[in-house]
């Protein structure tokens, strides 16, 4: 029996729902035209004040709102086979990727070598890049190390 299911059996509604994240934005059409031009993404839905998307099965949402993000942590993440190519094409596109050098974490153009994973990853470890959208919300990109 794995997690899922003895949340399941625990009546544990949440463990079964999906899960989708919402990025605040000052100017929705700046972010629009960031999340098109710069990440090549475009809207699957739309209403006043609100931007769906879609990617690889799960959703969020860029909403207009008056609040700032802080783009002091990953708000959200997507997890890609080659990161390296990822992030060479993001930067062609025009994205600038963070650079951090703090102790125990280093960026070399702009990737991190993560050590450790979730055991459930069946990985070793973790890639990373982190960069902020027009809006400043800290978007991140993962590749497992097997």
């Amino acid at each position: 029996m794995n997690a899922d299911d003895r949340n399941a059996d625990d009546g544990n509604a949440l463990a079964l729902a999906r899960v989708a994240t919402r990025l605040p934005a000052q100017d929705l059409d700046r972010a629009r035209r960031f999340y098109s031009e710069q990440l090549a993404l475009e809207p699957v839905d739309e209403r006043p004040g609100g931007l769906l998307y879609r990617c690889g099965g799960a959703e969020f949402v860029l909403f207009r709102s008056t609040g700032v993000s802080p783009g002091t942590f990953t708000q959200m993440a997507w997890e890609v086979d080659d990161l390296k190519a990822v992030v060479s094409e993001l930067k062609r596109r025009g994205v600038v990727f963070e650079e951090v050098d703090v102790p125990g974490f280093r960026t070399r153009n702009g990737i991190a070598e993560i050590e450790g994973n979730y055991p459930s990853k069946g990985a070793r470890g973790e890639r990373g890049a982190w960069f902020r959208d027009s809006e400043g919300n800290m978007l991140g990109i993962g590749e497992p190390v097997v």
